[in-house]
């Protein structure tokens, strides 16, 4: 683990090849489920927008979610389109502007799962003239990022190879170039030598390879072929931790019936 905080995690993985690790990133974006608001029901509106844009401004809304608790739609027992309390959560808002123009925020709207409620209360979903109203309901469900953009646990998820960088110093002269070049301060200079400070910000550009002005380059950048770095940023629907347990249970899940149906 390299860096972790609550909506980041940066993961060194070895001993693994470019189609595993892109597995692994593309169960993350389109096969982890979360929580998001598939159908809405429009009470009453009277602002400027239609019905339609509400609900498209709902379902993008990051919902946390909670996994253990509920089923995804397809797999639930009540077999419902309409759901039921293990596959569906229910959100309501009513806001009235009475005495002037006010901004309706996703903090307002009401969940019946203190558990299932908008990520940040800061989201505007619109503004109310006065006099104007909106009442609705709105009806979260897990969903999978494969589907529709908003059952995406995250907002990015990257790998790179982890770089390698060879300084050879019988023929560095530590002019410094490659340091002023780097864009990422992956070099710095230090007692007269140039060493690398921060190997892991390397995006293996090799400008620092091209302005060398020694004939071979003084320095080479290459990459380990099987060691990767793994960038996975959260929308805050769940943990980067939890995110990246989901994937590798899903991907372990995919192998392990591919290999049945081999063995058929």
């Amino acid at each position: 683990m390299l860096e972790k905080d609550d909506r980041n995690l940066s993961l060194l993985i070895r001993g693994v090849d470019t189609p595993f690790i892109n597995a692994l990133r593309r169960n993350v974006i389109a096969e982890v489920p979360c929580m998001a608001i598939d159908d809405v029901v429009i009470v009453e509106n009277s602002s400027v927008f239609h019905d339609e844009i509400i609900a498209h401004r709902l379902g993008l809304i990051p919902l946390k979610t909670d996994l253990d608790s509920y089923n995804l739609p397809e797999e639930c027992s009540c077999k419902s389109e309409f759901g039921c309390n293990l596959c569906r959560v229910t959100l309501t808002l009513d806001k009235e502007a009475t005495e002037g123009m006010v901004t309706v925020y996703s903090g307002e709207l009401v969940s019946e799962n203190p558990n299932i409620v908008p990520v940040s209360d800061k989201i505007p979903i619109i503004k109310l003239a006065k006099g104007q109203k909106l009442r609705l309901e709105a009806y979260a469900r897990l969903g999978k990022g494969k589907n529709h953009a908003k059952w995406q646990p995250v907002s990015l998820c990257s790998y790179k190879y982890l770089p390698q960088i060879k300084i050879k110093s019988e023929s560095c002269d530590a002019c410094g170039k490659c340091i002023e070049i780097c864009p990422r301060k992956v070099l710095a200079k230090r007692e007269g030598k140039i060493e690398v400070r921060n190997l892991v910000a390397c995006t293996l550009c090799r400008d620092c390879v091209d302005v060398c002005p020694k004939k071979p380059p003084a320095l080479e950048v290459n990459w380990e072929k099987n060691a990767f770095i793994f960038n996975v940023e959260s929308t805050g629907v769940l943990s980067p931790e939890r995110i990246i347990v989901e994937a590798v249970k899903i991907l372990d899940k995919d192998l392990k019936e591919l290999a049945k149906q081999i063995e058929v």
